[in-house]
């Protein structure tokens, strides 16, 4: 094959290309954090009977939502993990999370029950 992009799946003597990822979606970076809607959540469904703390809303980077996720990680002590565009933590910390997200500027709002 001469295409570099290409990628034999079945051969009827003509090429298939190959689909192209999609870029990671570029958020609008110049909304301040009191301007975005961030959720925190409850989640329970498809962990095996554990809870986790989710928090979605957040339009900044892949690199500041690591760095926040540390930071809360640290200041809450436990662990968490960064999903698509949302923040996992471990446990229900959805009071403690709104706290020390209303001290770095946001607006959250508490979802469920």
């Amino acid at each position: 094959m001469s295409d570099e992009k290409t990628k034999l799946v079945y051969s009827t003597e003509r090429t298939i290309p190959r689909k192209e990822r999609r870029a990671e979606k570029t958020f609008q970076s110049d909304l301040r954090p009191a301007e975005q809607k961030v959720t925190v959540r409850l989640e329970r469904k498809g962990r095996g009977g554990k809870t986790v703390t989710v928090i979605e809303g957040l339009r900044i980077s892949q690199k500041e939502r690591e760095s926040l996720l540390k930071e809360l990680k640290a200041c809450l002590g436990t662990g968490g993990t960064v999903r698509d565009a949302f923040l996992e933590i471990q446990g229900d910390h959805r009071d403690a999370l709104v706290t020390a997200l209303e001290k770095r500027g946001y607006r959250p709002k508490r979802s469920g029950g």
